[in-house]
C-alpha cells in the first residue's frame, strides 16, 4: 500500500457498538472503560481505527442515537475525560478513532427540543425542528403519509396540536436542515471534537437529512426500509436500477451540507475524514457523496446485500469501483453492522436470497451455521482482497452467528414495539462479545460484575470466545489477524486496482499487481487454481491444486 495517499483510502476500519463491546465497571453495559482495556487485543487484530457508535448524553430511547447533547459522554459510558483518554491511548497504539454522529435527529429531551416545546406553535424555537399543522377539519390527520423506520407514523400529535415529525422513533424528533442555526450548531460539534483529537466521523443516515419543502405524500411505490430508500430494481429480470425521487431520502441538496462539512475536516491536520451511511438507490446516487469537495467515504452496502452468487458479486464490485473511481473515491466493503443480521447467518441458508433496500431481510429456510461459516470466511478474504477500505463489525472477527432465539421478554430494539411485534429488531446482531471462559458474562464484565450483560449471550458461545480462538490456526479470530497482517505488508493491496481472471461459471478470480491473485469459489463444484508460487492464505484447506465450493483463496505468482 501507498505511504504517502491518505489513510482512509485503504483503512481496515473495526466498529465498536459500545454497549456489546466490553463492560469495565460491571452493570452489563460495555463503556469507555472497556474499550480502553482492549486496545492491545484491537491492535493485534490488526486494524487501522475504530468507529465507536455514539456515546453522547442520550436517555437511550434508540441506544444512544437519540443525542441530547453532542458535547457530552453519557454517564452510562463514561465522561468525556475517558473519552479524551481513549483518543490519546489509541493513538499510540496507532489506532485512529472515528465517532458517530447522528445529525438527522436529536432527543426530544435535547435542550433545543425542549424550549421548542415550551415555545408553542408557530414560535422561531419550532423552526429548527419540522413542525406543522394536522390536515383535516381539525387538524386530527398527520400531515402526510410518511411511515417510521421503526414501524408506524412518522409524526406525533403534541397537545397544543401541532405535530412533528420523527423518521425513527417519536423520541427522535427531525431537525430542519433549512434552518441557519442547525447547519451552524453542527459545524461546532464537528469542531469540538476534532479539537480533541477524533480523526474522522460516520454520518448516521446521512442520505436522510433533507426533506422536500413541501412534504409531499409518499410516490405510489413500496414504502421505504427501516433504513434506506426506494430500489426500483427487479432482481429476476436484472434490469439496471433507477433513480427514485423521494421526499426524504438521498435528495440532491443534502451534499450542500457535506461540502460545507468537508471545509471543516480541512482545517484540521492529519486527513480527518468522514464516512456516509448512505443508502442510495443506484451507484452514481451514492458516488454523489465522495466527490472530491464533499465527503471522503460510503459505506458500499449493495456488496453487503448480494447475495451469495459470483454473478451478482461481480456486478457489485464492477459498478462500485467504476462510479466512485470516476469520482476519484475510494470503495469501502461492509459485510455486517450493528443493522443488519450477521453475514453467517445471511449465507447459512440452502438458498441466499438478493436482498434490497426497501425490504426488511428475513432470513429464509433453517440455518446451517457450518455452512455460513465457511462461506462468511470466504468472504472475508473476498472483501479484504478488493481495491479501497473495509469496515469489520465487532465479532465479526469471531464468527459470531445472529442470536436468533433471544427470549421476547429481553428484546429492547424499539422496532419490535413499534412493529406490533411483528419486527424482532436488532437486538440478534447486538449481543455482548464473550472475550474468556466458559459461561456468561464470558469476561465481557468483571468477574464481581453486579449486574448480568444488558443481552443474554449463548452458552454456546464460550468455545467461540477470543481466547478460545486465539492462537488456533483454524479459527476465524487467526483467519483475520493473518489476513490483515498480509494485507498491510503486501504490496498489492489497499487502494489500487484489479483485473478480473478467465474463470468457470460461479468462480470470481483477479489479479492485482504486484503478485497477488484472489480466487473465491462460489460453485458447487471444485475449482482448479491459476498456476502461481505460493498459497498465501486459504479460507479451508487447499489440497491437490483444487479450490473446494464456498472457500477463497490468496495466491502469490
Amino acid at each position: 500500500m501507498s505511504g504517502t495517499a491518505p489513510w482512509w483510502r485503504s483503512a481496515v476500519i473495526y466498529q465498536v457498538y459500545i454497549r456489546s463491546f466490553a463492560d469495565g465497571n460491571g452493570d452489563g453495559v460495555g463503556d469507555i472503560a472497556g474499550i480502553r482495556s482492549r486496545l492491545p487485543y484491537l491492535k493485534s487484530l490488526g486494524i487501522d481505527a475504530i468507529w465507536i457508535n455514539p456515546w453522547y448524553k442520550s436517555p437511550m430511547a434508540d441506544h444512544g442515537y437519540d443525542v441530547a447533547d453532542y458535547r457530552e459522554i453519557d454517564p452510562l459510558f463514561g465522561t468525556l475525560a475517558e473519552a479524551e483518554q481513549l483518543i490519546e491511548e489509541a493513538h499510540r497504539h496507532g489506532i485512529r478513532v472515528i465517532p458517530d454522529i447522528v445529525p438527522n435527529h436529536t432527543s426530544d429531551r435535547h435542550a433545543w427540543f425542549q424550549t421548542a416545546l415550551a415555545a408553542g406553535p408557530g414560535s422561531p424555537e419550532r423552526e429548527r425542528y419540522i413542525f406543522r399543522p394536522g390536515r383535516g377539519p381539525d387538524g386530527a390527520e398527520p400531515p402526510n403519509d410518511w411511515v417510521s423506520c421503526f414501524g408506524g407514523p412518522a409524526w406525533t400529535r403534541l397537545p397544543d396540536g401541532d405535530w412533528y415529525l420523527h423518521l425513527f422513533a417519536p423520541e427522535q424528533p427531525d431537525l430542519n436542515w433549512e434552518h441557519p442555526e442547525v447547519r451552524a450548531e453542527f459545524e461546532s460539534v464537528l469542531r469540538f471534537w476534532f479539537s480533541r483529537g477524533v480523526d474522522g466521523f460516520r454520518i448516521d443516515v446521512a442520505h436522510g437529512l433533507v426533506k422536500d419543502p413541501e412534504l409531499p405524500d409518499l410516490p405510489p411505490r413500496p414504502e421505504p426500509a427501516r433504513l434506506g430508500p426506494l430500489v426500483s430494481r427487479d432482481p429476476a429480470r436484472e434490469q439496471p436500477r433507477q433513480h427514485v425521487d423521494h421526499p426524504h431520502w438521498d435528495r440532491d441538496e443534502v451534499h450542500d451540507i457535506y461540502r460545507a462539512w468537508r471545509k471543516v475536516a480541512d482545517e484540521f491536520p492529519g486527513d480527518r475524514s468522514f464516512v456516509a451511511e448512505a443508502w442510495a438507490d443506484t451507484p452514481e446516487r451514492l458516488a454523489a457523496y465522495v466527490r472530491h469537495d464533499g465527503l471522503h467515504t460510503a459505506f458500499n452496502f449493495d456488496f453487503l446485500m448480494a447475495s451469495w452468487n459470483a454473478k451478482d458479486l461481480r456486478a457489485v464490485i464492477d459498478d462500485s469501483l467504476a462510479m466512485l473511481g470516476a469520482v476519484g473515491a475510494p470503495a469501502t466493503w461492509v459485510l455486517s453492522n450493528h443493522d443488519v443480521v450477521r453475514h453467517p447467518s445471511r449465507y447459512g441458508r440452502g438458498a441466499v436470497k438478493q436482498w434490497v433496500a426497501n425490504e426488511p431481510y428475513r432470513p429464509e429456510g433453517p440455518l446451517d451455521l457450518e455452512l455460513g461459516t465457511r462461506r462468511a470466511r470466504a468472504a472475508a478474504l473476498l472483501m479484504l482482497a478488493l481495491p479501497g477500505g473495509a469496515y469489520i463489525y465487532q465479532g465479526e472477527e469471531l464468527g459470531l452467528p445472529e442470536v436468533e432465539d433471544l427470549p421476547e421478554a429481553v428484546l429492547q430494539d424499539p422496532i419490535w414495539e413499534r412493529s406490533g411485534h411483528s419486527d424482532r429488531g436488532r437486538d440478534g446482531c447486538r449481543v455482548p462479545l464473550p472475550w474468556t471462559g466458559h459461561s456468561a458474562p464470558f469476561g465481557f464484565s468483571p468477574e464481581d460484575a453486579a449486574a448480568a450483560p444488558w443481552l443474554p449471550q449463548p452458552a454456546s458461545w464460550g468455545k467461540r470466545s477470543a481466547a478460545a480462538q486465539s492462537g488456533d490456526e483454524t479459527s476465524m479470530l487467526e483467519l483475520y489477524r493473518t489476513a490483515l497482517r498480509l494485507r498491510r505488508a503486501h504490496p498489492a493491496l489497499g487502494d489500487s486496482s484489479l483485473t478480473w481472471l478467465d474463470a468457470p461459471t460461479g468462480v470470481l478470480t483477479f489479479r492485482r499487481e504486484p503478485g497477488f491473485i484472489a480466487a473465491v469459489n462460489l460453485a458447487s463444484t471444485p475449482y482448479r487454481l491459476p498456476d502461481h508460487t505460493t498459497v498465501l492464505l486459504a479460507s479451508g484447506t487447499v489440497e491437490g491444486g483444487l479450490l473446494a465450493p464456498d472457500e477463497a483463496v490468496w495466491l502469490a505468482v
